[in-house]
């Protein structure tokens, strides 16, 4: 695949076989390394993967530049270009969001010139980019090895020289980073991400110089401290206590420049670690949020959100070990979680509070535990703690399907974790996102795949629901008065009307102004028996394209519920 170059040989020029070859060599370092990375992977979360990410990134540019080659003879700019976007399009984590920015930021000035001084520049413009997608930088981070790999070979020289030295800044910086990010400090480790870069320019250093750079002063991701040397530790350590969101967000999104800049302002206020790569009207988008549903809503608002990849952070440390209570019953012969004797638990269950007896019925029916939420009523965590001890499985999902029941099913998670039972919260805000989700549900499949697949339907669910005013009061939409229809789409009054079956017409046309595939009506009984047969024409007559379903929602329930997929 590439040439061996000869003793005291180095390259002149960065060429399209040399991109090659340094996406191979990157690829060979990280794997190489990559335990050794996820081993002291700290920051911003202890989650023990960022060397796995950054070799998925790498894999996914040497993929893209393999097949460049495949169909051509490349020249260097279509060469870079492609490890730029394979590792966009493959980007994983953090710390792989923000490699695939570095590539980027790199393949603009390489796809100019091929020498040293264009190697220089290009490392300084991918230092500027990755800043510049982050959100809140933080210094003692792998932007911090990054910008001083630029200064380092800042005035450039030839390519072997450029690498050397720029390769030589960033091992320096890692080795500091300890001394600039408490967490790394108390954890005695370098930064997990920074680690990776120094790796993928070592890969480059070989790659036109024809030697391996000289071994970093320390074991690779330990931590030199008053002359003693900290050994990798075996774990991701701990945070000493630091909280943060319960989610990673990533999703690739098809949108324009001026929609990405009101998204990050959105995802920014929706959590934290933020992180939007890319240009050209595709991007990656990365964010730690405890609204999962939240940040895939914000996506689809921006544009086209596809490839969404949601993480529950404390999924499996909340199931890493059973309760002492679980562990007592279990020795007892028991194997519920309230040491009930019902027998074996069910691997997984779904729990889904509903509006409307028949809603109830339709999701028990797919095979949900379900709570009743009546109008004024809402269940309690204690409700909710009780509906998923019924449940009786070692893995549940609860589907609050009610942005005012987020904190409740909270709660009611977090003390049946403490039984011992693995559960996932998906944060659905209607109950129209809750049946998106539960018509996605595979038992059979890994829990977070399942947990995944559901939070990524319920957040491609836009939702609407139509209500009748009680009293006269002032809206976003204007000032309604008592008796009058509104139509609320997510949550908030957009149409104020008379009637119920135009006010309908009117909220549907302005959801599937934004696109959409499938239309989900929710009613109930004491709604007109002519509005769902009606709504269902309007659809068909005025958007081809477009599948409608109805469902019944019984009594108790609100009048009419929008779903739009």
């Amino acid at each position: 695949m590439s040439r061996a170059l000869q003793p005291d040989e180095e390259l002149v020029e960065l060429d399209a076989e040399a991109v090659r070859t340094w996406c191979a060599r990157a690829l060979d370092a990280l794997g190489r390394e990559r335990e050794e990375i996820d081993a002291i992977n700290v920051y911003p979360v202890a989650d023990g993967d960022t060397g796995t990410n950054l070799y998925l990134t790498a894999e996914a540019a040497r993929e893209a530049v393999e097949a460049v080659f495949a169909a051509s003879e490349p020249d260097t700019a279509e060469a870079v270009r492609a490890m730029a976007h394979g590792a966009l399009l493959g980007a994983r984590g953090n710390s792989g969001t923000i490699l695939a920015q570095l590539l980027r930021g790199m393949a603009a000035v390489l796809a100019e010139g091929r020498d040293g001084d264009h190697l220089a520049r290009a490392l300084a413009e991918a230092s500027a980019a990755a800043r510049q997608a982050v959100a809140h930088p933080v210094e003692g981070t792998v932007l911090t090895v990054a910008a001083a790999a630029a200064a380092g070979c800042a005035g450039g020289g030839t390519l072997l020289e450029v690498a050397a030295r720029a390769h030589d800044g960033a091992r320096a910086a890692l080795e500091a980073t300890p001394g600039q990010l408490a967490v790394l400090g108390r954890a005695g480790v370098v930064d997990a991400g920074g680690r990776g870069l120094v790796a993928v320019l070592g890969a480059l250093v070989e790659t036109v110089g024809g030697r391996t750079p000289d071994p970093a002063g320390t074991a690779p991701g330990a931590v030199r401290v008053l002359g003693d040397v900290r050994a990798v530790p075996a774990a991701p350590p701990a945070c000493d206590g630091e909280a943060g969101p319960a989610y990673e967000v990533i999703y690739l999104l098809e949108a324009e420049d001026a929609a990405v800049d009101l998204l990050r302002g959105r995802l920014d206020a929706l959590g934290d670690s933020l992180v939007v790569v890319g240009g050209d009207g595709l991007w990656n988008v990365h964010v730690h949020v405890d609204d999962a549903g939240a940040a895939v809503e914000a996506g689809v608002q921006a544009g086209r959100p596809h490839r969404i990849r949601i993480t529950h952070f404390a999924a499996d440390a909340a199931t890493a070990k059973p309760s002492e209570q679980t562990e007592r019953a279990e020795q007892a012969g028991l194997s519920g979680p309230s040491g009930d004797g019902r027998g074996e638990r069910a691997r997984r269950a779904v729990v889904a509070v509903v509006p409307g007896e028949g809603l109830a019925g339709l999701c028990a029916e797919a095979g949900a535990t379900t709570v009743r939420s009546r109008p004024g009523e809402p269940p309690a965590d204690d409700d909710l703690l009780e509906a998923i001890r019924r449940a009786h499985a070692r893995e549940v999902v609860l589907l609050p399907n009610d942005t005012e029941l987020r904190r409740t099913a909270a709660a009611a998670a977090e003390r049946a974790r403490a039984e011992g039972i693995r559960v996932a919260l998906i944060p659905t805000r209607a109950a129209v996102q809750g049946i998106a989700a539960l018509a996605v549900h595979e038992p059979d499949r890994r829990f977070d795949e399942d947990v995944v697949a559901m939070t990524a339907a319920a957040g491609a669910t836009r939702y609407a629901e139509l209500a009748v005013a009680e009293r006269r009061s002032f809206t976003s939409a204007g000032v309604c008065q008592a008796g009058d229809v509104l139509g609320l789409i997510e949550g908030d009054v957009a149409v104020i009307g008379k009637d119920l079956t135009e006010t309908a017409r009117t909220v549907l046309d302005r959801m599937l102004s934004a696109g959409g595939e499938l239309v989900t009506l929710v009613v109930a009984d004491d709604t007109p028996p002519g509005l769902a047969p009606d709504l269902e024409g309007h659809v068909r007559r005025g958007y081809l394209a477009v599948d409608t379903t109805t469902y019944h929602a019984g009594a108790g329930a609100p009048p009419l519920l929008i779903g739009v997929e």
